[in-house]
């Protein structure tokens, strides 16, 4: 317990962005920010977790239902009732030098509530385990039911980003960066047609007690320029995120790719990538607009999420009602069974080997190797990568 407590006091009551924050007019409130998150915190760490031999008193456990890096989730009943839950079994044993991790997941899901967010109910702790009895959600994940779909248009990509946005837009609010936003974090509730869509998995989200943040974390594809570069950054990295999911969700192939990952983060950081004819001939040129304003490099002039709610294609009538399933389900099936895609990375790594090479991440033998879906062997202008 002393060491949780002794993590939280280093990373929320003086986290790093309180350096620059200090020397700001604004250092008052900052501090205010941040003595308000630690007693929060605490509190859920000193109260909140109920204390339990075995966890078999507490739930009956059905059937597995997926594993992490360091846990198992599993289908529990609530006993004395018939409350349903998605169980997070964590062996203690695996938690150690991960125990911050765990304890951030738990701090940010304490702090929200809203309907596009999958919901910490309890948290228990035995002996061996610790346990995350998390909102059940049984809908699947998105790409999946968007290729099990009987049509799919623009205006259900819209809806669905729409969706996002309201709840990464709440975070926000809260202070809170998530950080990995990626379609295999977006779940539908329920089996049914008109189920709403989820953002789970907060084990990278981070409570922005300052005006910036310093960890690079994440998913290679969705992360932003400023993170791959070691910049201070904000909420503006889960915008660019939604602008590469929005990508995705309307041609079903990613706007950055390179089986490298050097060469992939080049491309981003550019902000490289193209609307490929014939897979955004449908596509209307609001939905082009509203991506532009995601995908911006600069974190200044990218998009919040307010503004994105704003936009025409998300609030308006902007978005096309054509049936897109086809090209999208079929670029979708081809495009993301690899795990490329599924990788955390480490941009410290990456900058390492750029200098190793003498380049800049920027510089020209960069630029000039990369070409988006244009540098793998036998592809033809137009055609999107099969990889």
């Amino acid at each position: 317990m002393h060491f949780h407590l002794l993590w939280w006091l280093h990373h929320f009551a003086f986290p790093p962005a309180m350096d620059e924050c200090s020397c700001s007019p604004h250092a008052h409130q900052c501090l205010v920010v941040s003595v308000f998150w630690i007693g929060a915190i605490l509190i859920d760490m000193l109260l909140l977790k109920k204390q339990t031999e075995d966890i078999s008193s507490v739930y009956e456990i059905r059937e597995k239902l997926g594993s992490g890096a360091f846990s198992e989730v599993v289908l529990a009943q609530e006993r004395g009732s018939s409350h349903l839950v998605a169980l997070k079994c964590i062996p203690k044993k695996v938690l150690r030098g991960k125990e911050a991790l765990v304890e951030n997941e738990i701090a940010v899901l304490r702090r929200v509530s809203h309907p596009n967010i999958v919901a910490l109910e309890d948290v228990h702790e035995s002996p061996s385990h610790l346990y995350l009895a998390m909102e059940l959600v049984t809908g699947g994940e998105l790409f999946d039911r968007i290729t099990e779909r009987g049509s799919y248009t623009e205006k259900d990509a819209s809806h669905l980003v729409g969706q996002v946005l309201g709840a990464v837009s709440y975070l926000h609010s809260l202070g809170i960066v998530h950080r990995d936003l990626k379609p295999e974090n977006l779940l539908y509730a329920t089996p049914f047609e008109d189920s709403k869509i989820m953002v789970s998995d907060f084990g990278l989200s981070k409570i922005q007690a300052g005006n910036m943040l310093g960890t690079a974390c994440g998913t290679p594809g969705y992360v932003a320029p400023e993170l791959l570069e070691q910049k201070p950054y904000g909420k503006a990295v889960d915008v660019w995120a939604l602008g590469v999911i929005s990508y995705i969700l309307l041609c079903g192939y990613p706007p950055f790719y390179d089986e490298s990952d050097p060469e992939l983060f080049s491309q981003i950081l550019r902000a490289s990538y193209e609307f490929d004819s014939p897979f955004w001939d449908d596509i209307s040129e609001s939905a082009k607009d509203f991506i532009r304003h995601l995908l911006e490099r600069d974190p200044q002039k990218r998009f919040t999420c307010q503004q994105a709610l704003q936009h025409l294609w998300i609030s308006g009538d902007a978005a096309f009602d054509k049936d897109i399933l086809g090209s999208v389900s079929e670029q979708i099936q081809k495009n993301f069974a690899r795990t490329h895609w599924k990788r955390a990375f480490n941009a410290t790594s990456f900058l390492h080997h750029i200098r190793k090479l003498g380049q800049s991440p920027e510089g020209e033998e960069a630029s000039e190797r990369r070409m988006v879906r244009h540098s793998h062997p036998g592809l033809r202008a137009g055609q999107p990568p099969k990889w």
